[in-house]
């Protein structure tokens, strides 16, 4: 049988192994993400859309946000309201056009009018 320490250090060994994995993953991970901005920049400069400072700009940009975005973990459970978002309904206090009479949409198509005359009249004036 094992002795405790035994355990200890295979658990500590285990540890440091799952942490460098874990490290060359990301390290990859973010080599292949350089590499796509990398691309995206050149195809960009070919374009005449930027000029290659602000691509090489562009991509630092892009590796600090990667860097500094913490990674989605797609085991963590959502987190969730404890209770439902209140909705406030609001009414407005003007008529709608269900509320318009027919005197009321007859002053409408006046005014209307009027408007219509009056920008005529200042269209011809210029």
């Amino acid at each position: 049988m094992p002795g405790f320490g035994d355990i200890v250090q295979k658990a500590f060994y285990l540890g440091v192994g799952l942490a460098s994995y874990a490290g060359e993953k990301a390290g990859g991970k973010l080599a292949e993400l350089r590499s796509q901005v990398q691309k995206l920049a050149d195809e960009m400069v070919a374009k005449g859309e930027m000029n290659t400072e602000e691509a090489r700009r562009f991509v630092e940009d892009m590796m600090k946000q990667a860097q500094q975005q913490p990674p989605s973990d797609a085991t963590a459970p959502e987190k969730r309201p404890s209770e439902p978002r209140r909705i406030e309904i609001l009414e407005d206090d003007e008529p709608t056009m269900k509320d318009a009479s027919t005197d009321n949409v007859d002053e409408l198509g006046e005014q209307v009018r009027k408007l219509q005359e009056e920008l005529r009249r200042l269209q011809r004036d210029k």
